[in-house]
């Protein structure tokens, strides 16, 4: 896969969704209707995206969920979407690796995986790191946090965990814990938040006690506090999306620096909220893997400015 700059706006003719473990080249033939030779001439002029990234490999193992699209024209020199800046490209921070998993420390403010408005993320520039390495080398997707999150982010380096995991993951993790600093102190030190939640018309997540939605439960307990801000640990047990940020606004102590949901400061310059530890069972060894990504120091320096 080769980097996409950011000058001209690519037109997608084709989107296709994975629905099993296949080689990219067999997966076009099956879906663009088309010969061979199309097909590879689409490879290697750089009309090919995998979840964002160019490919060019026939070969490359797709698996369940990938998403591929086909361009109009070579993918270079170019971006998905007008509005882009020109960004520097992220090495990131690998905190574990073996021969099964390769986690990262994901930064605040980058997608896990690329969307329809936004193609930077953290699968592409992990790809771009592992591809050096190998052309057949690929990450594969287990789970997402948030954009505006940081912290652990693990992914598969092969087809066959992947099929083992993707489907089942919430079974196979048995701790989420993150830090998140929230807005004044905290009525209770500790406790559980248990809701269903559901999403209005303006794409917002909120909780109802309507069972027909998604249950989420959180736990939190205080770790510090001053008269404007509290620091807590929190461990969730179902993985929902905005999750933990709806709760705390739930509890009328919402998340520094979301805007989102009931916060209108920024005092840290991001989101306050980081996962810190992901604790699963590895699918074949069944050993327990415990995967953590250091708490930033600003969350901490917050409560000495006071």
């Amino acid at each position: 896969m080769k980097e996409v700059k950011k000058d001209k706006k690519i037109e997608i003719t084709a989107t296709y969704k994975v629905g099993r473990s296949v080689e990219l080249l067999e997966f076009l033939l099956q879906k663009c209707n088309t010969s061979r030779n199309n097909v590879k001439h689409l490879l290697s002029n750089h009309q090919v995206l995998v979840n964002g990234s160019v490919a060019t490999q026939f070969n490359l193992l797709l698996a369940k969920d990938d998403e591929i699209k086909i361009a109009k024209n070579k993918v270079s020199g170019a971006t998905l979407k007008k509005t882009d800046t020109p960004k520097k490209s992220v090495k990131l921070d690998i905190i574990y690796e073996d021969s099964d998993f390769i986690a990262i420390n994901k930064p605040y403010g980058l997608l896990s995986v690329e969307s329809d408005k936004d193609n930077e993320s953290a699968y592409d520039y992990l790809f771009r790191q592992m591809q050096k390495i190998d052309k057949n080398y690929r990450p594969y997707v287990l789970h997402r946090i948030d954009k505006e999150t940081s912290g652990v982010l693990v992914f598969a380096k092969n087809v066959k965990i992947h099929s083992m995991l993707r489907l089942n993951w919430n079974d196979f993790v048995k701790e989420r814990e993150y830090y998140a600093v929230v807005e004044g102190k905290m009525k209770e030190k500790s406790g559980r938040v248990i809701s269903y939640l559901a999403l209005n018309q303006n794409n917002l997540v909120y909780s109802t006690q309507d069972r027909s939605n998604q249950k989420a439960i959180t736990n939190y307990k205080v770790v510090k506090e001053s008269d404007s801000y509290s620091l807590l640990q929190v461990l969730i047990e179902t993985g929902r999306k905005n999750q933990i940020r709806v709760h705390m606004q739930d509890l009328g102590n919402p998340i520094v620096g979301d805007m989102k949901y009931g916060f209108n400061k920024d005092p840290l310059h991001r989101l306050g909220l980081h996962a810190s530890k992901l604790v699963f069972i590895h699918p074949i060894t069944k050993k327990e893997i415990t995967i953590s990504a250091k708490t930033p120091a600003s969350f901490y320096a917050l409560f000495k400015k006071e």
